[in-house]
């Protein structure tokens, strides 16, 4: 290798251990936006501090945003703190847009997980963090709004071992609470820093740990050294000799346990009053990882095939390699279509061309950019490690790979949530269908919760989303950005077929009327598999009485027919097909025919099998005055609802209970009023249950 080529690689290395990718994730209205704010604020991006209630933010650029105050698409952004590049997504904390957070999560290699002081722990973060979970991201959490009233720092720090079952490490301890939080304790350091003021709060100081906090900062310490040390021999071996470890080595000791997920380290501040947020944006540059010092991504196994996790090939970052890198989200604007690329090997620059290993076509790499919200600056190439996002890309989807021809990997695939509710939409005017049809079809490939269909016999255009708030977002910038004014029918209950009992079923297919026929018999048993178990086929002909040809055929006339139940229309899930025998004919069979027969087959064998009609139950989470608590279970019994449980919080009490979302809908003025205005609720997705006997004739009725 030359001295440049040397010289070249060792500067990118130098870049890579510098690079942070982080997201900030959390429940809504924990504080992400107004942290990722003061974040931009003191590594210099903005010069002056949005606010989420202004509608001025950096992050929340969308007018829906500006307008709801909650963020709706996760924006990428990027700083610089202390020498080191930090590249941030912010996501939204509603449970309609849980996408954006799942495919952010995919691509970052540590994210920062906002709490909130009064609440702690609650159903979004749970959600969240279980993703998290599943992608392996090393998190630090960062208890926020302690100047609130009823703010309580042990109480939400109790909440991450009791509904997170993590091990929980504080680093820091709240000096004051809330209207008097002046500052915390670092327990790494073992000095207070204090804000002098609550108004821009970039100055502060260091002082002594007071007095009346001594005590408590030291058991907090050596339960920090009891837990971190086993990361690291040398560190152990210090603190048994001298009875102390030097920071270096107890910052060292964090992070390795940090990015092992063995304990999570806990910070404090209120994001709001400008005070915690700087000794945060140290935490991760000390105790997350650069994108060299996690494990990588793992190759997808082929399509159709379950392979053990642990057999799966891993690509770690590396500089060096052929390119690779994961498109993991669209964007649609008045300049084109921007698609946003996490690269985990090599290097590209602009006007390279690439291999879309997903769908097995060449891509050309106009123009890169480095985003920052909505603004853009342009880069000449990429590396190993950056998140940009590239134009010029034709049929580039979320989580497609684009690769080096030369080492075609296909990367680990995203999986995406279930969409449960459906309207439908046609445009107020006959010019306005061919533009409709457009702006859902680019809405839909930045979106892929959102779903599209047209109902065969109504000609109307069907979307299916994650929830009321998701769906009318979509029509609001079907409005505004695309100029298309639409007819939104009521939202409709996404619901589900399957069946109970398994059944074989055999059907003959023929046709003859002259000249050659259509001839094919297939036999079929249909069997109900657990729920969320997908449909899968399994071909068990022997002798070859279906030609291997026609076999395919049969898989998709099941798989097409499937879309369409045989009790009210709606799609059938969760079942198995099994090809036991058959019957060809020479001259008159054909693929057509044995697909002809297997979809006749499935109508006729779904009527045996126990069919039965599945509805979406909600994971309902209601927190309501004390005085209003009857009210509130009464009301949800009466929706159908099963209470899980009730805790208290203060004077207020939270109801978890699980409800069919077709029970749900205009929950929220109905809640208002019985309770004035005074409580409030979140709702997620729970899982599909058979409706009862009265529903399902009264959703056939409906479909007859």
């Amino acid at each position: 290798m030359s001295e440049s080529s040397t010289a070249e690689t060792s500067a990118q290395e130098t870049a890579l251990s510098k690079i942070r990718n982080i997201g900030i994730t959390a429940h809504i209205d924990a504080g992400k936006t107004t942290t990722t704010e003061r974040i931009l604020y003191y590594t210099g991006v903005s010069h002056k501090i949005g606010e989420v209630h202004d509608g001025n933010t950096t992050t929340d650029y969308m007018a829906q945003e500006r307008e709801r105050g909650i963020t709706i698409t996760s924006a990428a952004v990027t700083c610089e703190w202390n020498g080191h590049r930090i590249n941030i997504i912010d996501t939204p904390g509603h449970i309609d847009f849980n996408i954006e957070v799942n495919r952010s999560l995919r691509v970052l290699d540590g994210a920062i997980f906002v709490i909130e002081g009064v609440a702690g722990v609650q159903p979004q973060s749970e959600t969240n963090w279980r993703l998290a979970d599943r992608y392996n991201v090393p998190r630090v959490i960062f208890i926020n709004k302690l100047d609130r009233t009823g703010a309580n720092f042990d109480y939400a720090f109790s909440t991450l071992k009791e509904k997170l079952d993590i091990v929980a490490i504080p680093l820091q301890l709240p000096i004051g609470a809330e209207e008097n939080f002046i500052g915390v304790v670092d327990l790494v350091e073992m000095r207070a820093i204090i804000w002098e003021g609550g108004e821009l709060g970039a100055k502060f100081h260091y002082a002594e740990i007071p007095d009346d906090l001594k005590e408590k900062a030291a058991e907090a310490r050596q339960n920090l050294l009891d837990t971190v040390l086993s990361q690291d021999d040398a560190a152990l071996e210090q603190y048994f000799e001298t009875g102390d470890v030097d920071v270096a080595s107890l910052k060292k000791c964090i992070k390795k346990g940090a990015i092992s997920g063995e304990f999570r380290p806990v910070l404090c501040g209120t994001a709001f009053k400008n005070k915690g947020v700087q000794p945060l944006l140290d935490a991760v540059i000390d105790y997350l990882p650069a994108p060299d010092e996690v494990e990588g991504i793992r190759v997808a196994p082929p399509e159709g095939e379950e392979v053990d996790e642990s057999f799966l090939r891993v690509i770690p970052v590396d500089p060096e390699g052929k390119f690779a890198g994961l498109a993991f989200k669209i964007i649609s604007d008045k300049y084109g279509t921007l698609t946003f690329v996490r690269v985990y090997r090599g290097v590209l620059k602009a006007g390279d061309t690439v291999l879309n290993t997903t769908k097995g076509h060449k891509e050309r790499v106009g123009r890169m950019y480095q985003m920052h919200a909505d603004k853009r600056q342009e880069v000449d190439h990429v590396g190993a490690g950056d998140i940009a996002a590239f134009v010029g890309l034709k049929d580039t989807g979320t989580g497609d790979t684009l690769a080096d021809s030369a080492d075609p990997v296909v990367l680990e695939r995203m999986q995406f949530p279930v969409p449960v509710i459906d309207i439908s939409v046609e445009p107020k005017t006959k010019d306005g269908v061919e533009k409709m049809t457009l702006a859902l079809q680019k809405l839909a490939a930045e979106d892929p919760s959102l779903q599209l269909k047209t109902d065969q016999e109504t000609g109307q255009t069907i979307l299916s989303g994650m929830g009321e708030l998701h769906l009318d977002i979509i029509v609001d910038r079907l409005r505004r950005e695309y100029g298309v004014e639409a007819n939104v029918g009521a939202p409709q209950v996404a619901y589900r077929e399957t069946i109970s009992k398994a059944h074989t079923e055999t059907y003959t297919h023929k046709k003859q009327s002259g000249g050659s026929g259509q001839f094919a018999e297939v036999k079929i048993t249909f069997e109900p598999v657990e729920r969320n178990g997908g449909i899968s086929f399994e071909n068990q002909v022997v002798g070859g009485s279906v030609p291997k040809e026609y076999i395919p055929a049969v898989e998709k006339g099941i798989r097409v027919q499937s879309s369409t139940g045989v009790l009210a229309g709606f799609p059938t899930v969760d079942f198995k097909y099994t090809l036991l025998d058959g019957k060809y004919h020479d001259v008159d069979s054909s693929a057509l025919a044995f697909e002809i027969a297997a979809k006749a087959c499935f109508r006729e064998g779904m009527k045996k099998a126990g069919p039965v009609i599945l509805e979406p139950i909600m994971d309902v989470e209601v927190t309501t005055p004390n005085d209003h608590v009857g009210d509130v279970v009464g009301d949800l019994n009466r929706r159908r609802g099963i209470i899980q449980n009730q805790e208290t919080a203060g004077s207020t009490v939270v109801i978890r209970a699980q409800v069919p979302l077709k029970e749900m809908f205009g929950y929220i003025s109905h809640l208002r009023s019985a309770t004035k205005g005074r409580a409030s609720f979140t709702m997620q997705f729970h899982h599909y249950d058979p409706v009862p006997r009265n529903v399902a004739d009264e959703i056939m009725a409906k479909s007859a």
